[in-house]
């Protein structure tokens, strides 16, 4: 169980940093980011949460929006996780968590 909810945790985390340096690295680069190959990794490790973020929004919400939902939806999943590691860890006794 420990495991399972270290796997999303951590699977959450890359993909905040990946959106959030998608975004950082999009201000920094100006109109030419989509040229930039770093710019290029981040998109490639975001997709697949925006995607999933396209399927759970309704289609009113405009595509360049996505990675902002996408990014939110996977703070709350990040939340959750947490939230579910300090639950089991109380539960199950702190010294089998290390």
């Amino acid at each position: 169980m420990l495991l399972t909810i270290s796997i999303v945790k951590l699977v959450a985390e890359i993909a905040l940093l990946a959106l959030a340096g998608q975004f950082v690295l999009g201000l920094l680069a100006g109109a030419k980011r989509d040229q930039n190959p770093f710019y290029q990794v981040l998109t490639l490790l975001g997709r697949p949460f925006v995607r999933l973020a396209r399927i759970v929004t309704p289609r009113f919400v405009l595509d360049r929006h996505l990675p902002l939902v996408a990014f939110l939806i996977l703070g709350f999943v990040w939340l959750a996780a947490t939230m579910a590691k300090i639950n089991h860890c109380l539960s199950i006794g702190v010294q089998l968590c290390q």
